[in-house]
């Protein structure tokens, strides 16, 4: 190609790029973000599950920008976050990945969730619904399984039919231990533990004893020692007056359940209240 048309299409093709570099960079700048969550999350009671949600495109999304979630069950907690109100949370967007909703035993039921990505003076950027989905814990619809279909091995009578003398049953097994401590544990699953359990005074300040518990549950699970004896203290009739509990009904079993864990966890005072609630 002889050298002036060359240096006209290496001109036009510079003219085009310089165009369209204005256009790219006010469409990146005018470019909205959006949130991302399945329309339907199926959840069980007495368990933990992933809430999957994401805000994108990242470079659309203000600095220190979170995601508020309202319509959550009272009774539910969230791994991440604080609780801002009764069913309502507010969640750092670094946080998301990481996302589980905690329900406890008897949750049941659907509720509409309003998630809204708002920026740290209070607009809102982006909004979206799902719905979740609570079933009823496996175990607890075994359980009534079993009792509606009688003891094992029973069977229909006939009209006349001699009536055999039940079985006896057989000895209860021994009620399981919980785990050791793990000295290995990573220092982001005791940090995780920590930000649990600090989640769980702030549930319990609330008054929000159901979401306390399963955040104090999740701490012990992992190993904290005064995660334990908070949740045993929450039913323990003894530390209701200390805890402002109000409205609450004392579980003895429970109460020396977990202040077993705490002392196995080498939690000091967990020794002195099974003394005073009587350990087994």
């Amino acid at each position: 190609m002889p050298a002036a048309p060359r240096l006209a299409l290496v001109g036009t093709i510079a003219a085009l790029i310089y165009a369209l570099a204005p256009t790219q960079a006010s469409a990146q700048a005018n470019a909205r973000p959006g949130i991302t969550v399945a329309a339907t999350i199926p959840a069980e009671a007495a368990s933990e599950t992933a809430l999957a949600i994401r805000v994108g495109p990242a470079d659309a999304v203000p600095r220190n920008s979170f995601v508020r979630l309202r319509g959550l069950p009272p009774m539910a907690a969230l791994s991440e976050g604080h609780s801002i109100a009764p069913g309502a949370w507010a969640v750092a967007i670094a946080s998301l990945p990481d996302l589980r909703i905690m329900l406890p035993p008897g949750a049941a039921g659907r509720s509409e969730i309003v998630i809204t990505l708002v920026t740290v003076d209070g607009s809102m950027l982006a909004e979206t619904k799902a719905t979740l989905i609570i079933a009823a814990a496996r175990q607890l619809e075994r359980g009534q399984a079993q009792r509606d279909a009688g003891p094992p091995g029973a069977t229909m009578l006939r009209a006349g039919a001699p009536v055999q003398p039940p079985a006896l049953p057989a000895p209860a097994a021994a009620e399981p231990r919980f785990p050791a401590p793990d000295p290995s544990a990573a220092p982001q699953d005791r940090e995780r533990a920590q930000r649990m359990m600090r989640k769980g005074d702030e549930q319990l300040e609330e008054g929000n004893v159901s979401a306390a518990r399963l955040l104090y549950e999740r701490a012990a699970e992992a190993g904290l020692a005064q995660a334990a004896m908070a949740l045993a203290s929450t039913f323990d009739a003894a530390e209701f007056a200390r805890l402002k509990l109000r409205g609450v009904e004392a579980n003895p079993n429970e109460a020396r359940r977990w202040y077993e864990r705490a002392r196995q966890l080498g939690a000091a005072g967990a020794e002195e209240r099974l003394r005073r609630i009587g350990a087994r």
